[in-house]
């Protein structure tokens, strides 16, 4: 019922679809039941048409009433084990091989509020170490600082793993030296099939000498790409075959978009990011936990060493309904067969795309918080997005008319033209002003719908539109509001194409043009970024409804 008392007061009389749409945008969880979500808006539609203006205006009062007093609730995370405020160490470790897309800014959030939370030291470390199967971009590295900037964090420091291949060298070495590693020589089926039954290879117990001077020819270029590969002593009967001797250097002759041809035997990453951990001092490690076997593979290194792990934490999969499975590698496949335009293409779960939508940061950070840190997996609409996005743009966006399949009529008994002032926000003050003329453009739907009714071209006059003829009446006085419509001056207006989840050509009104680089309320439309003039018309991004 508020909803439909807060919908009647904006445009005189409730709109079903407009109230069953905020119901579902405010309370996304209700979508499954949305069949019983319209039989009770029409109950509350019809309840309310039944009442007399003072019990309406009663209701109006009380939903205005509740809708300035209402708190919103502010999403927390739950406190770190064993933290110290000002002792907290944390890192974020992507694979530069696109920009960040919706799932890596959950682990870009909630490390980064954990740090805040504590006053700690916030890591960005690059896991580059694949110049191959997951090749990085060079543009990549640079996205995603700008990105996790965007979204309210400054790293204390940047670390690029290509960069520091030496260093897992010389711990590569001790690890050989102690008889914890050594130099396989088995082709990948073979060692597979000999893993999958529990048994050594026969390169596991060569003397230690031996492994080093193998360990040596690797590294001097000594042996093909595929032909040997430096295993972790583990337990060959690990009931999970993953953690049985694992990989932790290989050769790959393929040049680093950083490092160009300076290294060809690379760490893996569960290798790399156990001693890169171990050297910044990393305290706590959040992290999905489809990553779980990264920590039972790395806890023998660090018994080698004598280590303490740092302390670790693991959530379930977020699964966007609208995206599916988020994969930066399809992704730019998609891109490459021209399926998208670029990392930014509005309809992509990138950052990037977030940001070219018009998206606030806070609504992200309050949208990933909310989903806390369970290790279940989590399903989520995109609607719980645009529901704490719109909480931050509705009170500042600036409203417009955006006329889509127009129908231009012409308003017959116009004695003059009017100076129309119409609010740019309801929030502020300040206006914005529409010719109002005898030529006007209305939507073809409203055209179609209201033929034979009073109605209301907002701000501007009451009108009839005849039932037969393509003509209106204009009636002076104190009539009656009706159905409240948006309309445009024929004579100004800016041609207008919206690109993204919606695409759609028509006309917006001149004004729009102050708004360049900034998100918009097409009134009756939805929540748009005003993105640039191209040639003679205005090119906005879909924001979301």
């Amino acid at each position: 019922m508020k909803y439909v008392v807060q919908n009647a007061a904006k445009f005189g009389s409730p709109n079903e679809k407009a109230v069953i749409g905020k119901v579902i945008a405010e309370n996304p969880e209700l979508k499954a039941k949305v069949g019983e979500i319209i039989e009770l808006v029409k109950e509350c539609i019809k309840e309310y048409n039944s009442l007399n203006e003072d019990d309406k205006r009663i209701l109006a009062e009380k939903f205005s009433e509740e809708k300035k007093v209402e708190k919103e609730r502010i999403p927390e995370l739950p406190p770190l084990e064993k933290a110290e405020k000002g002792k907290v160490v944390m890192r974020f470790a992507p694979n530069p091989n696109g920009p960040p897309t919706i799932g890596s800014a959950r682990g870009i959030i909630i490390n980064g509020e954990y740090v805040k939370m504590y006053k700690g030291k916030y890591i960005i470390r690059f896991d580059d170490t694949d110049p191959k199967t997951k090749r990085p971009m060079l543009e990549a590295y640079d996205w995603y600082l700008e990105d996790i900037e965007w979204l309210g964090y400054k790293p204390d420091e940047v670390i690029y793993a290509s960069k520091r291949i030496p260093k897992y060298y010389e711990y590569a070495r001790k690890l050989v030296e102690m008889g914890k590693a050594y130099v396989c020589f088995c082709e990948r089926e073979k060692f597979k099939e000999i893993k999958a039954a529990g048994l050594e290879c026969e390169h596991r117990n060569a003397a230690i000498e031996d492994n080093v001077e193998n360990w040596e020819k690797m590294l001097e270029g000594k042996f093909r790409e595929g032909e040997a590969v430096l295993r972790i002593k583990t337990d060959m009967k690990h009931p999970d075959p993953a953690i049985r001797d694992w990989v932790a250097f290989r050769i790959i002759y393929t040049s680093h978009p950083l490092v160009g041809d300076a290294y060809f035997v690379y760490p893996t990453l569960d290798f790399e990011s156990a001693i890169e951990d171990k050297l910044c001092g990393t305290t706590h490690i959040l992290r999905g936990k489809d990553l779980m076997d990264s920590e039972k593979k790395q806890r023998y290194i660090y018994e080698y060493f004598g280590w303490e792990y740092p302390v670790t934490k693991h959530w379930g999969r977020v699964k966007i309904y609208e995206f599916g499975k988020l994969s930066t590698s399809g992704l730019k496949r998609d891109i490459q067969a021209g399926k998208f335009e670029g990392w930014d293409d509005p309809r992509v779960p990138t950052v990037r795309a977030l940001r070219r939508r018009g998206f606030d940061p806070e609504a992200i950070r309050k949208f990933f918080i909310s989903l806390g840190l369970g290790e279940n997996e989590v399903a989520v609409s995109m609607n719980n997005l645009y529901a704490e996005n719109r909480k931050i743009i509705d009170p500042k966006a600036n409203r417009y008319f955006f006329m889509w399949e127009p129908v231009e009529i012409k308003i017959e008994g116009l004695p003059e033209e009017k100076r129309v002032e119409l609010p740019l926000n309801p929030n502020r003050e300040d206006k914005r002003v529409l010719k109002g003329e005898s030529r006007v453009l209305i939507t073809r739907e409203d055209f179609e719908k209201f033929r034979g009714e009073m109605i209301r071209l907002k701000g501007f006059c009451n009108i009839k539109l005849d039932k037969v003829a393509e003509f209106i009446e204009f009636e002076i006085g104190n009539v009656k509001k009706g159905k409240i419509i948006h309309w445009l001056p024929a004579s100004e207006v800016k041609k207008c194409k919206i690109i993204g989840e919606v695409n759609m050509d028509g006309f917006c009104e001149a004004n729009v043009v102050r708004d360049l680089g900034n998100v918009v309320q097409f009134e009756r439309f939805a929540f748009c970024r005003i993105e640039k003039m191209v040639d003679d018309y205005v090119k906005a991004i879909y924001t979301h409804p």
